[in-house]
């Protein structure tokens, strides 16, 4: 048994002890854990599109902080980029988005979501937004409104070069069945 101590003499390990004791059998609300101590929401598969691999992100970003990369588009100043990403924000936050914003550079920013199964909603509203050059959310880079022709032409011929792929590989099996023929006369060595 721990001896008695006179509450005056305590110094701050006893403090430590004596808080633990208190918090032992305390039941803490699953919302006041922190984060990294919740259990993960339950995913409904029944809900999620086997077509979109996104809903599945989104499922799993459900009740969890996230953050997003914004682009300004054009070539503004550090002020421009906050009055700009601060009329964004305002926007989203009459639309009941808690978003917290954070200027990285002259033309970047950081919206952090406090949960991040809002983010795929939040990232369409910011890619139409006319200043927009692009908004990177899980490492997907999504041009906007504003990002300029080279940008949007390169994000989109990324599937035809997939497709002119295909296509040589296809010709190239074609021409392989062609030269196994039957028909063709045999070679003697």
């Amino acid at each position: 048994p721990p001896k008695k101590k006179d509450i005056r003499d305590y110094n701050d390990a006893d403090m430590a002890r004596l808080l633990e004791q208190w918090e032992k059998d305390d039941d803490i609300e699953e919302g006041d854990l922190p984060e990294h101590k919740r259990p993960p929401a339950p995913i409904d598969f029944s809900k999620i599109d086997p077509g979109k691999p996104e809903s599945i992100l989104q499922m799993t970003k459900k009740g969890k902080t996230l953050m997003m990369f914004v682009t300004v588009s054009g070539n503004p100043t550090e002020k421009e980029t906050e009055e700009i990403t601060s009329l964004w924000q305002g926007g989203l936050f009459n639309a009941n988005y808690d978003v917290q914003r954070f200027i990285v550079g002259s033309n970047r920013a950081i919206f952090m979501l406090r949960d991040g199964g809002y983010a795929w909603e939040i990232k369409d509203f910011l890619i139409n937004q006319e200043r927009c050059a692009d908004v990177t959310l899980e490492g997907q880079v999504y041009p906007g409104k504003g990002a300029d022709e080279n940008e949007k032409v390169k994000n989109k011929t990324k599937p035809e070069k997939a497709k002119k792929k295909k296509d040589a590989e296809k010709k190239s099996s074609n021409s392989i069945k062609e030269d196994n023929r039957a028909t063709k006369q045999r070679e003697e060595l």
